[in-house]
């Protein structure tokens, strides 16, 4: 056995190092499927052919399911519809998807659709979604299903050369998959100065291609949103530092009198944008709490 393993070393390292049809398995493996970019130009750098698999499954873990979902594959599926014809069929989403929302970003009302269901039936649903000519793309949530039905969803999804999502919870990441892509997805921050915004941080855990150990910090929304949400924990932040200035110089000795009210004043002035009462809020106010905290 030794001298099986040399000789076979040794005529591995007699081989040229570009042979047609051979890949070598520490370099990202050439897209032998057609690629949809994923809309992030770091993750895209990072995955065979430079974007998610078109005919093969991507499966992604995530510890919660309804979080992070839409903000990672969204671009994709309006850069999809924007190139093909088709529908994108959501089954069994924990959350109903807002329209609204998958309209401002690209994906207009009829080119997507729920299937409520859930168990069996949810497998079967894609399934059959995956075997129909005018589906584009399947995003399902099936956190119980076996590797057999993943094969057999792989096999369908290459039939029609569609996109598939199946997500799943991160405790199954040591089980096997079929999925030719793996990754897990969690909510972050990204902090750059005086700002932050939310973000995703993606860990690839299978690919064509030598393993990646380090994790990718992708933006979670909007350039223009991260914006405003950025704009508005920095008015919050000299917001909270207005009011401690104003209530440190009334509690400081030789304070003239209403000091403090008036450093509340100009806390609350700062905080509160303009027409609106000192209470109101907005709903971005609530996210951009979330951020800085």
């Amino acid at each position: 056995m030794p001298a099986l393993r040399h000789s076979l070393r040794v005529a591995a390292a007699d081989l040229p190092s570009a042979v047609p049809g051979v890949w070598p398995a520490d370099a990202l493996c050439r897209a032998e499927l057609g690629v949809q970019p994923t809309g992030f130009e770091g993750l895209d750098a990072q995955l065979p052919g430079g974007g998610w698999p078109v005919g093969a499954l991507s499966e992604v873990l995530q510890p919660l399911a309804g979080l992070h979902e839409w903000q990672l594959v969204l671009p994709a599926l309006a850069g999809a519809a924007a190139r093909r014809a088709g529908a994108a069929v959501v089954v069994a989403p924990p959350c109903e998807p807002f329209g609204p929302a998958l309209q401002a970003q690209g994906l207009p009302a009829g080119r997507w659709c729920v299937v409520r269901a859930d168990g069996a039936a949810a497998l079967w649903a894609a399934e059959q979604a995956l075997r129909c000519r005018d589906v584009m793309a399947v995003m399902a949530w099936l956190p119980q299903v076996q590797p057999a039905a993943l094969r057999r969803l792989q096999l369908a999804a290459a039939q029609q050369q569609q996109l598939l999502w199946v997500f799943r919870p991160a405790g199954v990441a040591p089980q096997s998959s079929p999925a030719m892509l793996r990754m897990q997805v969690e909510g972050t921050t990204l902090a750059g100065g005086a700002s932050a915004a939310p973000g995703l941080r993606v860990r690839i855990l299978k690919r064509r291609g030598p393993p990646l150990a380090q994790a990718l910090d992708l933006p979670g929304c909007p350039a223009r949103l991260a914006q405003a949400l950025a704009a508005q924990a920095a008015r919050r932040r000299a917001a909270q530092a207005g009011v401690g200035a104003g209530l440190a110089t009334a509690a400081a000795p030789g304070a003239a009198p209403g000091a403090a009210g008036r450093g509340r004043g100009l806390g609350a002035a700062i905080a509160t944008p303009a027409g609106l009462s000192e209470g109101a809020a907005y709903a971005l106010d609530r996210i951009a709490l979330a951020v800085v905290r």
